[in-house]
């Protein structure tokens, strides 16, 4: 049987933002942990070992297949910082086009410091993302 991977940990937030080593991502991830919490109304909790999230949400795929995720996180990696949003909501490829400089994959949005970005863009992203999940399953 799959087990999840990615599942909501006791980990600190704080200890993990403080083992960054780039002093710029640390100041962004604490940035981001304020809009992110601000923005949701959700405490945040590490899921994994480098995923901050907020609030979470239980998906059933036709497949058969199902988890836990946060609603919206984010995750300061080395190269680049992740920003976690809802897939398959079109109003999420509108707001990408007014965020500023990013790429995005399927689930991700690659942004390499929150100067290159507009946070209240950000903002509307993270709120259309939980929106957009409790939507589609439930709160």
């Amino acid at each position: 049987m799959y087990e999840q991977k990615t599942k909501e940990t006791d980990n600190s937030v704080i200890e993990f933002i403080e083992a960054i080593d780039s002093l710029k991502k640390r100041e962004d991830a604490y940035r981001l942990l304020d809009i992110f919490s601000e923005t949701t109304g959700f405490p945040a909790v590490m899921w994994g070992p480098s995923i901050i999230g907020f609030g979470a949400y239980h998906y059933k795929y036709a497949t058969g297949h199902e988890g836990d995720a946060p609603l919206a996180g984010y995750s300061p990696r080395k190269a680049k910082i992740s920003l976690y949003f809802a897939t398959g909501d079109d109003e999420r490829d509108v707001l990408l086009q007014k965020l500023g400089k990013h790429t995005a994959g399927k689930a991700c949005v690659y942004v390499n410091k929150l100067d290159d970005i507009d946070t209240e863009v950000l903002k509307a992203l993270i709120r259309q993302s939980v929106a957009f999940l409790r939507e589609t399953y439930g709160e």
